[in-house]
């Protein structure tokens, strides 16, 4: 990673969702790069927006309270920007059910007035977007490459394929630099953890830290892979820089396949106290339920050398403890 500072030192770089909780580690990391960034987040209440993950580099970055689905707002925004990574929308299975419609505007409308405004003036630009394993649905096969179908099974999973499909039809059509990753389940600091809709990890993380009983749909041997924060950063930072990612799609993945029940009991050795138990799927909960997933990441290896260095057991530690120490910004 050291031929990043040369990258990246004196860019423009726009990162939406910044105040969330990949926007403002990507931030984190390109502060001592020297790149100048500005920080575009709604702070709509229960997505994630927090002004304590900028703590620390407040001095260091720009900050607009702006939403995406604003266009004058951000066709000023995306002026002269060198990248822009697009990591703002809803990322909720369980809202995107009970309220489509404003997950449509987020994640389709949102994305669409990003790309238009840099249609019209900054068509130079590199896009990196941040899409989901979820668009993919319940596998057919695993691992799961670029090439499985994709057949989601919520209303989040089929507004972010949209997503996705906007940016590489301006890549292919109007010549604009787009790359989408899509992302598995991330976990780290800065995460969003005042409920439980978006996401397994922060939630039980959680219940571990207030020795509350962690509670697991189903029978627990659901398996998934995963990946701490820093490992995604640093795909996100590598697809910009390279040319070679323009006009592609490329799976993130973890380094570690492990069910449901094996991830509480680690959580819960790491933390030296808790509990759990299996309990029955919920039934909306049950009908978007995907099964074992995990993804093969052999296509960003291949063409960016990436690959998951932390693993999970060292990136749990870490995150538990940031939020111990920092709980009373994140819990309430």
């Amino acid at each position: 990673m050291k031929e990043l500072k040369n990258e990246f030192k004196g860019k423009n770089i726009l990162i939406t969702g910044g105040l969330g909780f990949i926007g403002s580690n990507l931030a984190y990391r390109l502060v001592p790069l020297e790149a100048h960034i500005t920080l575009v987040d709604a702070l709509i209440p229960d997505y994630g927006g927090n002004s304590f993950n900028i703590r620390g580099i407040e001095e260091n970055v720009k900050l607009d309270i702006s939403d995406i689905r604003n266009q004058s707002r951000i066709d000023q925004l995306v002026r002269n920007q060198d990248y822009i990574f697009n990591l703002a929308g809803q990322v909720s299975h369980i809202d995107s059910m009970r309220d489509p419609f404003t997950d449509l505007e987020m994640n389709c409308q949102g994305q669409l007035s990003v790309l238009e405004a840099c249609r019209k003036n900054n068509p130079s630009v590199k896009i990196i977007f941040a899409s989901t394993r979820q668009i993919y649905g319940k596998p057919e096969y695993l691992p799961v490459d670029e090439k499985h179908p994709l057949r989601p099974t919520d209303i989040n999973g089929i507004n972010k394929m949209a997503g996705e499909m906007y940016h590489l039809l301006y890549n292919n059509v109007y010549g604009i630099r787009t790359v989408s990753l899509r992302l598995t389940n991330t976990f780290g600091p800065r995460q969003l953890m005042k409920h439980n809709r978006q996401g397994f990890i922060p939630w039980f993380i959680r219940q571990t830290i207030d020795g509350e009983e962690v509670k697991i749909f189903g029978d627990g041997n659901q398996k998934r892979d995963m990946n701490y924060v820093d490992d995604v950063v640093d795909a996100l930072l590598l697809a910009a820089i390279n040319e070679k990612t323009n006009g592609e799609v490329f799976n993130l993945g973890g380094n570690q396949v492990i069910s449901l029940v094996d991830f509480v009991k680690l959580l819960i050795e790491i933390n030296r106290d808790g509990s759990y138990s299996t309990v029955p799927f919920p039934e909306e909960r049950k009908k978007i339920d995907i099964g074992d997933f995990y993804c093969n990441w052999s296509k960003i290896e291949d063409c960016l050398g990436w690959k998951p260095t932390i693993t999970i057991k060292e990136g749990l530690t870490r995150t538990i403890e940031y939020y111990k120490r920092f709980k009373n910004y994140y819990w309430s």
